[in-house]
């Protein structure tokens, strides 16, 4: 298996932008956090979130069909590259996500976008955040408008969970790394 700092170094490879660099690691960060509650490997799933959309920003086009060429310059197994390509489910690819840490990247791919725009709006950041904050954000479509939803939602049945407990869960993983990820008070 291969190191975080080799899956940095080919992260920079492929992606120069400072704003999907942040939505890596907050991606990152969540996964590590689930693995940890679901009792697997958190380092595997971190490095899973974090090289999600290595393809995206020199190769948008045909975003999750690069990935696995990409992936594999680092060795990359099978398995990682299904979990990596299954975020793009019904909107870039057919791979299915299937095991239970890809239906959480496919869930928390699009939702960590929307409570990071809502960490922005707030003086605290994500201090004090709670699930009434995202949810009132949720409603109205204008605001990170290029959140889908619906992907969110589809996300949470695949898991079986409550949108309510996941995005918790989410703020919960998010707050260790505030200033990190820039979203400090």
């Amino acid at each position: 298996m291969f190191t975080r700092d080799q899956a940095l170094v080919l992260w920079k490879k492929y992606n120069a932008s400072e704003s999907l660099f942040h939505h890596a690691l907050t991606v990152e960060a969540i996964m590590r956090s689930f693995a940890m509650e679901h009792g697997d490997d958190p380092e595997y799933w971190g490095l899973v979130g974090l090289l999600h959309d290595i393809d995206w920003e020199m190769f948008p086009e045909i975003h999750c069909k690069k990935a696995p060429d990409i992936l594999k310059e680092i060795g990359a197994d099978d398995a990682f590259i299904h979990a990596v390509v299954s975020h793009g489910w019904n909107i870039v690819t057919d791979v299915k996500p299937e095991h239970y840490m890809e239906k959480v990247l496919y869930t928390i791919d699009e939702l960590s976008g929307l409570i990071v725009a809502t960490a922005l709006m707030r003086p605290e950041k994500l201090n004090g955040m709670s699930v009434k904050s995202v949810r009132k954000k949720w409603k109205t479509p204008s605001f990170a408008a290029g959140v889908n939803r619906d992907i969110i939602t589809s996300g949470a049945e695949l898991l079986g969970e409550d949108i309510d407990s996941i995005i918790a869960r989410c703020i919960t993983a998010l707050q260790p790394k505030a200033e990190e990820l820039g979203l400090g008070a």
